[in-house]
């Protein structure tokens, strides 16, 4: 009986100071929605200056969006291919992403009504 409770005392202490395998959905999908904008501000970019693909600066803006989100290259990586190999999870981060685009859209354009003049 002992010993079941040190191996349970021992497997909880170790499991503690574990991180979490995946970024949870709700968490992923900002960054997944950050990285999206990211990419689309550097293709408005590129057609004003087409030496922005020479320096990267793609690389430096998807870094940005990590470092702001306080996660790592391979934290990102890996919860992207643990979503990549589970379809259904896969779909509900998706879906989540699209409605949560909606809300951004449908918020940027309440603003942009708001500061037009009448």
């Amino acid at each position: 009986m002992r010993k079941i409770c040190w191996l349970c005392i021992l497997l909880v202490s170790c499991s503690a100071g574990k991180r979490k395998a995946r970024i949870p959905v709700n968490e992923m999908k900002v960054i997944m929605w950050d990285m999206i904008q990211a990419g689309e501000w550097f293709n408005v970019i590129t057609v004003k200056d087409t030496t922005a693909r020479k320096r990267k600066e793609d690389v430096q803006l998807l870094s940005k969006v990590l470092s702001v989100h306080g996660i790592t290259r391979e934290e990102f990586y890996n919860s992207y291919k643990y979503y990549e190999a589970h379809p259904v999870e896969f779909k509900v981060l998706i879906d989540s992403i699209d409605a949560y685009s909606i809300r951004e859209r449908s918020r940027e354009n309440e603003k942009e009504r708001q500061t037009k003049p009448q």
